[in-house]
């Protein structure tokens, strides 16, 4: 099945899709680099390692792994700074390829955030996209048909899409992250070395987000909803990340004020 907003791949792409003989050969060796890539990792590193894996294979210059979280993404890894700064910008947002992914359930390519459809479709975010350097997006949810936890995100400094082979091997790197992650659920967690459980001590940036939305609750008497929109709309305002203004209000260099 073609993902919503697949053009049918690289324009340079193999004409008519590829064989299933060739994309189980690019499965096989995908999986040698994806089991060399983790070798020796402690769970918490995991993410980290696949996200690295992924712009090995992949025509990317970085990716980065969410979870769906209360109200916003929980960005759990990256694979460079650029990623993570990426992965921030949709999470403050609310809106980008990763949450459109998750809601349909299906990857989601953009091809170009500079022009057309893209560019549309996600406005503030295509334009922070691309003065970042990233020209194109491909987000592709984790999970099974019954439930999506979250999604691998795809970033490439110029426009196009995906081939039939490259997309293969991005849903294999996902179904690898997806094992690793549900493998590991909040609540059933073992814990690392410090005595901390794993996922919980990678959420730990969320975790400053939830405590920020807890003190604007308290400051303007409003509901989580309201806070985190707030939260979110002074972050659009100041043109930074959630994260930015949750750890300013956290430190109280930032008071938000009632309307």
């Amino acid at each position: 099945m073609r993902p919503r907003d697949d053009p049918g791949g690289d324009p340079g792409g193999d004409p008519g899709g590829d064989p299933g003989g060739d994309l189980d050969l690019d499965g096989i060796r995908a999986a040698d680099v994806i089991a060399e890539g983790v070798r020796g990792a402690e769970p918490g590193e995991v993410p980290g390692r696949l996200c690295e894996v992924a712009v090995e294979l992949l025509p990317v210059v970085g990716a980065s792994v969410s979870l769906r979280g209360d109200g916003m993404p929980v960005q759990l890894s990256a694979s460079n700074a650029r990623a993570a700064h990426l992965a921030q910008i949709q999470a403050t947002l609310g809106d980008g390829p990763c949450q459109s992914a998750v809601e349909d359930g299906a990857p989601v390519l953009a091809c170009d955030l500079a022009t057309g459809r893209d560019a549309g479709r996600w406005p503030v975010f295509a334009q922070e996209a691309t003065a970042a350097g990233v020209r194109a997006v491909y987000a592709v949810p984790l999970g099974s048909d019954a439930v999506y936890v979250g999604t691998l995100d795809l970033y490439r400094d110029s426009p196009g899409g995906l081939t039939a082979r490259q997309l293969h091997v991005a849903r294999l790197v996902a179904g690898v992250m997806t094992v690793a992650l549900m493998a590991l659920a909040r609540g059933d967690e073992p814990e690392a070395r410090d005595g901390e459980a794993w996922l919980s001590g990678l959420a730990a940036d969320h975790d400053e987000v939830c405590q920020a939305v807890g003190m604007i609750m308290a400051q303007l008497g409003v509901g989580a909803d309201d806070a985190l929109a707030r939260l979110r709309a002074d972050a659009f305002a100041h043109g930074c990340t959630a994260l930015d203004v949750a750890r300013d209000v956290l430190a109280h260099r930032t008071r938000l004020e009632r309307d």
